[in-house]
């Protein structure tokens, strides 16, 4: 009887070590970020530049910044959400929603960074008013970017949406579509190399510079570049949003030295959202 108490009682212990430790290492997300030192997920491109500037400038600040590139849109939040990230900085407000909803990502914005304006693009064309009767045009498949891509044609006049409808729009929820277009839905990536096929297509800017394809002197048509609807952001768990380094940068990306970094380097394909 007194084994069996013995044993019992270091069972116990046991347990309540090992769970200690685990809790120890599941607040771990959960705990302020280092003042000095960060770790930032990015897509590469731009993003990737301008996070490699912003190492720069924070290193003023004796600030160390990390870098991870990803190459997808769905990783960067995954990694974040379950600490393997601090930050990252990659996508739009729609598309951080989206995925917080689906699935249940407890992260928050802590400041606007740029913009990619998106733009249509053709081969053959000048203007949105040269589309004829029955011409193809393309747009992004995924959810927020087909939204935004047949949004961009209905501000160009070309077609309506129905009212009311949401992010998650699609060529099936279209109100007016006067020349009979075909609307042909693609993965966002492969549009630049399908422009021959269409008439027109609304092209994601990273993936039109990445064809050699700028807003100011390719697109015949294009989003704002000021003011821009579709900011992108630089996201942490929420739990991080005040957090003294979130501050720190704030101000570096913020910063007018950034500014003039990304004027300079993307010739208004990418401009400040600040």
């Amino acid at each position: 009887m007194k084994k069996w108490k013995k044993r019992s009682l270091a069972g116990i212990l046991t347990g309540v070590a090992l769970f200690s430790l685990a809790a120890c290492g599941g607040d771990k997300k959960d705990e302020a970020l280092a003042t000095d030192e960060i770790t930032i997920g990015v897509t590469g491109g731009p993003h990737q530049q301008i996070a490699e500037e912003a190492k720069k400038l924070a290193k003023k600040d004796n600030l160390h910044i990390t870098i991870k590139t990803f190459d997808d849109y769905n990783t960067p939040n995954t990694a974040l959400n379950d600490g393997d990230l601090d930050a990252n900085n990659y996508q739009t407000i729609p598309f951080l929603e989206t995925q917080k909803k689906d699935k249940g990502y407890k992260l928050s914005i802590a400041f606007k960074t740029v913009a990619f304006p998106m733009g249509i693009y053709s081969e053959g064309l000048k203007s949105v008013k040269e589309l004829k009767k029955g011409d193809k045009i393309a747009v992004p498949n995924d959810p927020s970017n087909e939204y935004r891509a047949l949004k961009l044609f209905e501000d160009a006049g070309v077609l309506k949406l129905k009212k009311g409808v949401e992010e998650k729009a699609t060529k099936n929820d279209l109100a007016e579509n006067p020349l009979d277009l075909e609307i042909v839905e693609l993965e966002a990536s492969q549009i630049p190399a399908q422009l021959k096929e269409v008439k027109a297509a609304a092209i994601n800017t990273n993936f039109a510079m990445g064809a050699g394809l700028t807003i100011n002197d390719d697109s015949i048509y294009h989003e704002p570049t000021k003011n821009n609807p579709y900011p992108n952001v630089f996201v942490v768990r929420s739990s991080n949003k005040e957090d003294e380094i979130v501050k720190k940068l704030k101000k570096i990306y913020q910063s007018e030295d950034m500014k003039q970094f990304i004027e300079k380097e993307f010739s208004g394909s990418v401009v400040p959202a600040f």
